[in-house]
């Protein structure tokens, strides 16, 4: 098995594309790349600590690909957006790719560039490639947040625009 780790906006709804795949042995919610020892949510959330809003995919590559993994992933975000995702706005929502060893930076810039000469967006791409950092799971009631609190989560993501957006700009695939 081996980590992914994937900042792209609220994770509650990072979770929901990666879950139940062949070869996906777990996600969970959490901050990366901050400059405070366990940050609390309400610490992210204020954005005085560095870190982003992101989830650790645990995987099985010989049955889902880190490929396929990035090409989920670009698919979840505005990777043209480095004020947040969506309606959440600040650095603690920016999008960014934490690679664990030099296979995945390399795949990762290649999915980058293949992103940004696919002609779907007139502005840069701006979603940083960065190596992991220390990662800290979320409070409990963050972990499958969307199963937990069903209504809240679907009122929370219709009003957000990344449905909207992923319909518009990756049409599906």
């Amino acid at each position: 098995m081996q980590k992914a780790t994937f900042a792209g906006g609220c994770f509650w709804c990072m979770v929901t594309p990666f879950e139940e795949l062949p070869g996906i042995g777990g996600i969970v919610s959490g901050y990366s790349g901050g400059h405070v020892d366990n940050p609390t949510y309400e610490e992210v959330k204020a954005g005085t600590t560095g870190h982003y809003e992101v989830v650790e995919i645990t995987f099985d590559p010989q049955l889902f690909p880190y490929e396929r993994l990035l090409e989920l992933y670009w698919q979840q975000i505005d990777p043209t957006d480095d004020g947040g995702q969506f309606h959440d706005r600040g650095s603690q929502y920016r999008t960014a790719i934490f690679f664990h060893d030099e296979a995945q930076e390399k795949l990762a810039l290649e999915a980058k560039e293949k992103v940004a000469a696919s002609g779907k967006f007139q502005k840069p791409i701006v979603t940083e490639i960065l190596p992991a950092q220390t990662f800290y799971p979320a409070e409990e009631y963050h972990q499958g947040y969307h199963k937990k609190n069903k209504d809240d989560y679907k009122a929370d993501r219709a009003k957000s625009g990344r449905d909207e957006f992923i319909d518009q700009h990756w049409n599906g695939e």
